[in-house]
């Protein structure tokens, strides 16, 4: 797919960029570069390949979800100024 002049000043536009003939031509042969290549990957038999998340077979390595921190809540909540039903109680800022 090949741009126009006048379609990439519509981009541009719309994009709210200012851009002069020099830039429009340029940006005009990058983004038909892009959709060249867009096409050329589309155009590709992919019917039969699996979808992958990543080119190689590869895991991680995760480490046990293990709780290694005390609960210290009683601690915490012996120090505040008010604590109901191990709630912290705080002013009402919002009316």
């Amino acid at each position: 797919m090949s741009l126009t002049t006048e379609d990439v000043r519509k981009v541009a536009r719309l994009a709210r960029l200012a851009m002069n003939e020099a830039e429009i031509d340029a940006a005009r042969s990058q983004l038909s570069g892009i959709f060249e290549l867009i096409a050329e990957m589309q155009a590709v038999d992919t019917r039969n390949i699996a979808p992958m998340s990543h080119a190689q077979d590869v895991s991680q390595r995760l480490r046990a979800d293990v709780v290694t921190a005390q609960n210290e809540r009683e601690a915490f909540q012996a120090i505040a100024p008010q604590v109901e039903a191990g709630l912290y109680l705080v002013p009402q800022v919002i009316e």
